[in-house]
């Protein structure tokens, strides 16, 4: 559809107010490894706005939703 956007990690990085290079977001994932049971939405990682955020794109399967769900698998391993 035109105009519609692509969304990718960089992007949500950056919306998250994170530095958003491909080198930092592999290092906050790989610096921020969620345990089996530990929500993504609830990480203490996040600050209050970027979890709800992070929650509202997600309850409305938004454009993001891929996005944070591949964060999600990236920052859960041994899921």
């Amino acid at each position: 559809m035109l105009g519609e956007v692509d969304y990718n990690m960089n992007e949500l990085f950056a919306q998250l107010g994170l530095d958003n290079s491909d080198e930092a977001i592999d290092k906050f994932i790989a610096d921020n490894q969620l345990g089996k049971d530990e929500e993504l939405k609830k990480a203490d990682v996040w600050t209050d706005s970027q979890r709800m955020f992070l929650e509202e794109e997600w309850k409305k399967d938004a454009a993001w939703v891929e996005v944070i769900d591949d964060l999600n698998v990236r920052m859960h391993p041994d899921a």
